[in-house]
């Protein structure tokens, strides 16, 4: 104690803010309140040590009314070590010090510690009260350990604390989060009505609980039933039913509600984006504006994510603009949003960019910025921003090795990449998953070496699933090794029965070699089994609209015109050279027909849309749900030199730019 005194000595200065104590002549409940005034006022871990040497030099260790004030600040502060320590050496374990732990451990996630202090409160005969329980039941919520959230119930009954509704809102809350709605329920119904009646929270908490499982009919029954409502429980109705897909019913709630606040235009927002409408996402975010409504970072980052999902730079880039001109700090959630957009909507170089000024980053900013440049196609740029990241002290996880795995596929460098899958175990310590085996078969099918594939595959510790083996069906069906190909399809059969997928790669190996009656008995059978396959779609964005299309689409107001400019594109290709990839159309027609369904691809409308309707020199940007055909990739090179523009398309896989005939992928996609 002798040293922590002088430690303190020398810490202090004339005037500080400490200094008082040197010439107080307060009685010691004045030196405790002035005490407990400065660990309030205090606002870093240092101030926080002097006033404990102050505490020693007043003889004011044995307070219980200090300790638990100098253990809760500790916790605010994050030095929740050294509030254990202090409660370590504290004697007399009483309620409030317990409290004050627990509680600080709970806030700092420790909670596993958290319940050990609840474990020994009961051990020394602390009876806990009201405010310990809430903190042990979120410990044990945040643990999902729903044997002990039953054992804290019966321990809530056993004190008599069963109708506290501070307490009761919390075991229901614990009972939702570790999903045992039949609790929930049972809580809610034996509550009695005055209990009911003045917690509004209870119901909100009741009702968040049936939509999380599902449960939206008993969700509505609660709500409806509510004595009265507030903002919350109109925003967890709305959120239950946008997190369960049916956002017609969120957006009939919504429009009822005679108060809105951010959090309900958030939660429409983000069920939007969630649930694929992400251009109703970026229509209710303009709404919301428009309203004068402020957003907050979880509306910001749901648009922006809205804007990359659908390729709309000119929304990604308003939305940039509104957070320079609001005053928003750029938070890593934030920044990790815009470097998305940019990178996703085509423009890497902004995306660079903003990942450059970003102050503070985390391993998902890196991850973000090389999963950019590796969807570009910029294996360089991949590999200098993975060093730099190890320069900064970033220790790389397993997304930050997909990225780089996929701009080694993407770039045909098959050793560089088994060299980084290799490392991920052997440097790293990670443990490949399916995703990461996945890029390998689909880095060595590119380069054809299908058999070292097939026995990489042979290899695995994992059974290999539906992803794996359509990588290598792929891989085949490029270098035709229709052998191969048909033995994989049989497997993805038998791995999928109900997946679309498997009867189409099927039917494409049999179309491939000419076996008709084949392929017609496998598309009956999918017909009979109600499956069917997946709808190719692109997406363009003119003057701030976004424009989708189908294969075939004749619904849009300017389909006259885009089918005239597209019929001039083939018309100019053909003069080049160009013939229709007709082997791109694996079913028994017509060669006519075969072009005509080629001619019908959605990418190629947006294309000619977009053509008609930008003025020369803009760039157009596509964004498509497929992977893109050869005939499509050809006629994008076609046009942009035809029209002298830089074309920019996002397929499934990756981006293509088309400049002046040529692509970025180099032909290798």
């Amino acid at each position: 104690m002798k040293s922590l005194i002088a430690l303190s000595k020398s810490w202090f200065r004339p005037k500080t803010f400490t200094s008082i104590f040197f010439h107080s002549k307060s009685t010691r409940y004045q030196s405790e309140t002035r005490i407990i005034s400065l660990i309030h006022a205090s606002r870093t871990s240092r101030q926080l040590r002097e006033i404990h040497a102050q505490i020693f030099i007043s003889n004011l260790f044995s307070s219980s009314r200090v300790t638990t004030q100098f253990i809760s600040s500790c916790s605010l502060l994050k030095s929740i070590n050294y509030a254990f320590a202090v409660f370590e050496q504290y004697q007399d374990k009483n309620l409030f010090v317990c409290n004050a732990l627990i509680r600080g451990l709970c806030e700092n996630d420790e909670f596993e510690d958290a319940i050990s202090i609840f474990g020994l409160m009961l051990r020394s005969n602390v009876r806990p009260d009201w405010l310990t329980f809430p903190f042990i039941l979120k410990s044990a919520a945040a643990l999902l350990v729903g044997e002990l959230g039953d054992c804290l119930h019966g321990a809530i009954l056993k004190f008599g604390l069963e109708f506290d509704s501070f307490v009761r809102v919390s075991l229901v809350e614990m009972y939702v989060k570790v999903e045992k709605l039949g609790s929930v329920i049972k809580l809610f119904d034996e509550t009695p009505l005055t209990v009911k009646h003045g917690s509004i929270l209870l119901w909100n908490v009741s009702i968040n609980g049936c939509c999380k499982m599902g449960d939206l009919d008993k969700a509505r029954e609660l709500f409806e039933g509510m004595p009265e409502r507030n903002v919350g429980s109109w925003n967890t109705l709305i959120n239950g039913f946008a997190r369960n897909g049916d956002m017609n019913a969120a957006r009939e709630l919504f429009n009822q509600m005679k108060e809105k606040n951010v959090v309900s235009w958030t939660t429409m927002v983000k069920g939007f984006s969630q649930n694929g409408e992400h251009r109703e996402a970026l229509s209710f975010f303009s709404k919301m504006l428009e309203e004068g409504v402020r957003p907050n970072d979880l509306t910001i980052v749901s648009a922006l994510s809205a804007s990359a999902k659908i390729g709309a730079l000119e929304a990604g880039i308003r939305i940039h603009n509104y957070i320079s001109n609001g005053g928003f700090l750029i938070t890593k959630a934030i920044g990790n949003a815009l470097v998305d957009m940019y990178a996703k909507c085509g423009n890497i170089e902004a995306a660079s960019e903003v990942f450059a000024n970003m102050k503070q980053k985390d391993i998902l900013s890196w991850s973000t910025m090389l999963w950019g440049w590796a969807i570009h196609g910029h294996r360089g740029q991949v590999l200098q921003c993975f060093e730099l990241m190890k320069s900064k002290g970033v220790k790389p996880d397993s997304i930050v090795f997909l990225a780089i795995l996929t701009a080694c596929s993407h770039t045909g460098q098959v050793d560089e990449g088994l060299h980084f899958f290799d490392s991920m175990r052997y440097k790293y310590a990670i443990e490949p998953t399916m995703k990461h085996y996945a890029l390998v078969i689909d880095l060595l099918g590119r380069a054809g070496r299908l058999d070292e594939a097939f026995e990489f595959i042979q290899n695995m510790p994992m059974a290999p699933d539906f992803v794996i083996w359509g990588a290598l069906f792929c891989a085949c069906k490029a270098n035709k090794n229709i052998k191969m190909a048909e033995l994989i399809s049989d497997k993805l059969l038998q791995l999928e029965p109900r997946h679309p997928g498997s009867y189409v790669f099927l039917s494409n190996v049999f179309a491939t070699v000419g076996r008709w009656d084949d392929v017609e008995r496998v598309r009956i059978l999918m017909q009979n089994s109600g499956l069917e396959k997946d709808p190719g779609w692109s997406y363009i964005e003119v003057d701030g609209q976004v424009h989708s299309f189908v294969a075939g689409d004749q619904d849009h107001k300017h389909a006259k015109g885009i089918y005239e400019k597209l019929e001039e594109i083939v018309a100019g290709a053909r003069k080049e050279g160009y013939v229709p990839e007709t082997d791109w159309v694996l079913h028994n027609i017509e060669e006519e027909e075969k072009e005509e369904s080629l001619g019908r691809h959605s990418e190629k409308l947006a294309l000619a849309f977009g053509l008609i309707s930008t003025t020369p020199g803009v760039t157009i940007r596509i964004v498509k749900n497929l992977r893109i055909c050869g005939d499509c990739h050809f006629i994008m090179k076609y046009a942009s030199k035809m029209s002298q523009r830089e074309i920019i398309l996002r397929d499934l896989k990756r981006f293509h730019h088309f400049r002046d005939g040529t692509c970025s992928c180099g032909d290798f996609w």
